[in-house]
């Protein structure tokens, strides 16, 4: 890959922590920075677009993208597949952008072993209580969907110490501004400007080194 490479972060938190909610305000605040689009073969949900929020196939299809290397990622969760494109990855990083990827903790191992240079942030809820009270309150899940997903959380969270950063979502405004000031930040790192403000840097009779 050449010099002007892209970053990749990668967003993980146990379902109920706001992730969803979280990135959406980030993309919202950091237009420069894109989703990637995972497939998946789980069904649409209500007001879900193709293409938009998931690449939707079938098991079928996703099982020949397995054997094709077409994933950078892939992982099984609550019996579905969800896989990151290594190809459209690899063209946006060349292209110098910023990827985000919405993942879970198995896909994140994954991606950590092919680039190790990834930013990775954990949206924490402040407690499992908390968590289990947002988990109840979307009023769509089972007794045992619920149980489940709290016995996976707890698990996420054993893992928390291996990710970058930490956001701790108790206040929702609060997790906004911290989560994009890890964006900003990271845009601002001398490596970073001293590539982008090299004609400028020049003028002023910086050396490069």
């Amino acid at each position: 890959m050449s010099k002007a490479v892209g970053n990749i972060y990668i967003v993980v938190a146990p379902s109920g922590a706001g992730k969803t909610s979280l990135v959406a305000a980030l993309l919202q605040a950091e237009p420069t920075v894109e989703l990637s689009v995972s497939y998946t073969t789980r069904a649409a949900r209500t007001g879900e677009e193709d293409g938009k929020h998931y690449h939707f196939i079938d098991h079928t299809a996703f099982q020949s993208m397995i054997a094709a290397g077409d994933f950078l990622e892939y992982a099984e969760v609550y019996g579905n597949f969800y896989g990151t494109s290594v190809r459209w990855l690899q063209s946006r990083l060349e292209a110098g952008r910023d990827i985000l990827l919405e993942i879970d903790w198995q896909g994140a191992e994954q991606v950590r072993k092919v680039f190790p240079d990834a930013v990775g942030i954990f949206i924490l809820p402040p407690s499992i209580e908390e968590l289990e009270r947002r988990l109840r309150g979307r009023g769509t899940d089972s007794e045992e969907v619920i149980l489940r997903r709290l016995a996976s959380a707890r698990s996420e969270i054993d893992k928390v110490a291996e990710y970058d950063y930490i956001v701790v979502n108790d206040d929702f405004e609060r997790a906004r501004v911290d989560l994009i000031s890890i964006f900003r930040a990271r845009r601002l790192r001398a490596e970073v400007q001293t590539r982008r403000l090299a004609q400028a840097l020049a003028r002023m009779g910086v050396q490069r080194g």
